[in-house]
């Protein structure tokens, strides 16, 4: 009778235990975390296709997660995609005006996540500025119906 008690409590630790490992890797995979924000400061930038960008995507650095993507809307004056972008406080002032934007993918079918590329210029970008030099995110399926135009038409 006793060693079936330590068999059922050994079988819910290990169920438990198995449980919160989900959780945690359910939290990681999202993107959520209970740490509160630090200093952020805000970048806007306009492209003409985003493909699959979500809000909370990764913006990156050099391959550094430096920020994230926390809205995306539809600008009626160019009909574009707007995407603003909370950036760590720290790179505030540091970020030249001439900064590129890019949609990029991880992997071959991965998530998309902007990725920044300072450039030369002295002046910096501050709270609330938009980065004018952005690429488009590069979409499979155009990239597929490309190939198909260009198969049929030789």
């Amino acid at each position: 009778m006793k060693r079936s008690k330590m068999m059922e409590l050994g079988v819910g630790l290990f169920m438990l235990a198995g449980i919160l490992g989900l959780v945690f890797l359910g939290l990681r995979v999202s993107g959520l975390t209970f740490t509160p924000p630090g200093d952020t400061f805000t970048l806007e930038a306009n492209f003409s296709n985003i493909g699959g960008l979500k809000p909370r995507a990764r913006v990156t650095m050099a391959g550094v997660n430096v920020g994230r993507v926390s809205a995306i809307e539809l600008d009626t004056d160019w009909y574009d995609a707007r995407v603003v972008m909370e950036l760590d406080g720290e790179l505030e002032g540091r970020l030249s005006r001439d900064t590129t934007a890019a949609i990029l993918t991880s992997g071959l079918l991965g998530e998309q996540y902007v990725g920044l590329s300072v450039g030369g210029d002295p002046e910096t970008l501050a709270d609330g500025d938009s980065i004018r030099d952005t690429q488009s995110a590069l979409v499979l399926e155009e990239l597929i119906q490309q190939f198909v135009s260009n198969m049929v038409s030789d």
